[in-house]
């Protein structure tokens, strides 16, 4: 692939570790689910997270990567192993709202690379995943029900924060 621009190599460095952060999202819920439904749901919805990290893994050289990674990894581990205590609408409602926050961020960046009309193909890559993302939240979405108790839309903004917080931070560093 060409010379990146920039601010592309920031926004990949990002996805990479919000990809390192889905996958750890998944197995924190494996480590700490019995619910069979849930450990489907989450191994599925992890091999496609790890497929996400290698196609990024293949665009971004290892030094330009975040070198946060060890604190997505906890972080992402955390994210999925907290709701895994509190049952299935739980670990759902995480789901919809972290897929929700990543439908947008990539969003963004295709928009940008439109603007620009530059990397079609790193265009189509970033549909692509973004396409399985939307999949996994409207997945999650219906098996939550719709209806989030007060508490669970606070811990889905909470994750929607963190989320921004870990883009910014990874972005630069």
């Amino acid at each position: 692939m060409s010379k990146l621009p920039n601010w592309l190599i920031a926004e990949l460095r990002s996805d990479h570790a919000g990809e390192t952060g889905a996958v750890m999202i998944y197995r924190g819920i494996l480590a700490l689910c019995r619910d069979p439904a849930v450990r489907d749901f989450a191994t599925r919805h992890m091999a496609t997270e790890q497929g996400h990290l290698r196609l990024l893994e293949e665009v971004l050289e290892p030094g330009q990567r975040s070198r946060l990674l060890p604190l997505w990894r906890v972080a992402g581990w955390l994210t999925g192993a907290i709701p895994a205590l509190f049952g299935p609408r739980a670990v759902y409602a995480t789901i919809d709202a972290v897929e929700s926050f990543v439908d947008h961020h990539y969003q963004q960046q295709i928009e940008r690379l439109d603007a620009e009309n530059i990397l079609p193909e790193l265009r189509a890559m970033l549909r692509h995943c973004q396409e399985e993302e939307i999949h996994h939240r409207d997945e999650a979405r219906d098996l939550h029900g719709g209806l989030v108790p007060a508490l669970l839309r606070g811990w889905g903004r909470l994750v929607g924060l963190g989320s921004e917080a870990a883009v910014a931070a990874a972005r630069r560093v």
